[in-house]
Order: structure tokens, then C-alpha cells, then sequence
């Protein structure tokens, strides 16, 4: 297998697996419906795209040179936009709380189970959609990487 087919089909695995994960994950976000399924679809296309970031720097190091020098930000900055994601993810809950004038996750089992369900829903929402929006990203990313290798 040459190397130009060896990113294309990281580009490409990256890229269906992110916007399955994007897709369905935004899909739970907009209904409003948590869902234990797209955690493992959104943490698949994290590690693809860490994966990927190996097999271009493996790539680099071979000597590959693709026709677009932009191959590399595309099959790179993924790993970025995930780091970047979760940071929101984790400030989002916060930002939940703080919203409803909650000092911290404890303060959440002080209030009424309807108020609890509420605050975790909201959380569980924000951080659902801070995830997908960052898998549709990714999969972008992956689209352009594999139509330039």
C-alpha cells in the first residue's frame, strides 16, 4: 500500500466515523434525549483522529509529501479540536450550574430529584452538543484531508 492511499484511508475512517458520531450525538441533542450510545461513537472518533495524527506523523517522517502541504493541518488539527472540546465540555457543566446558582456539583444533591434531573439534563445536553458539533468539525477536517492526498 503507498502512502497516499494509507492517509486516504485514515482521512476516510476518521471521516465516517465522525459524522455518524456527529450526526447521531447531535440528533440525542436536539430531541433532547441523552444517550449512553454516543459517548463510545463520539470517544471512536477521537481516538481515529488520534490515530490518524500518528499514521501522518509516521508519514512525515517517511518522506510522503501529498500535493496540498495543507494535509498536514487537516490531519493534525483534529487532535486539537478534541483537546479544545473537552475543555468546553468540562466548562459548559460549570457554566450550568453557575446558571442556576449552584457553587458546585454537591450543591446539585441539596435541591428537589425534579430540580437534579433538570440541572443533569441540562448538563448532559451542553455537553452532548459541544461534542458533536466538535466530531462534525472533524469530520470536515477528514473530508478535505482525504481530497487532497
Amino acid at each position: 500500500m503507498d502512502e497516499a492511499t494509507i492517509a486516504g484511508v485514515a482521512a476516510w475512517a476518521v471521516l465516517a466515523v465522525n459524522a455518524l458520531a456527529g450526526a447521531f450525538a447531535g440528533w440525542r441533542w436536539w430531541i433532547v434525549q441523552p444517550s449512553d450510545a454516543a459517548w463510545p461513537l463520539l470517544r471512536a472518533g477521537q481516538g481515529l483522529a488520534f490515530i490518524q495524527a500518528l499514521v501522518a506523523g509516521g508519514l512525515f517522517a517517511s518522506g510522503y509529501a501529498p500535493e496540498d502541504g495543507l494535509y498536514w493541518l487537516y490531519a493534525l488539527l483534529p487532535v486539537a479540536i478534541g483537546l479544545i472540546a473537552e475543555q468546553l465540555r468540562v466548562a459548559s457543566a460549570e457554566q450550568v450550574l453557575e446558571n442556576r446558582g449552584l457553587a458546585d456539583a454537591q450543591a446539585v444533591g441539596t435541591l428537589p430529584e425534579a430540580a437534579q434531573r433538570s440541572v443533569v439534563l441540562a448538563i448532559m445536553r451542553r455537553e452532548i452538543g459541544v461534542m458533536a458539533l466538535a466530531a462534525l468539525v472533524v469530520a470536515f477536517l477528514a473530508l478535505r484531508a482525504a481530497l487532497i492526498v
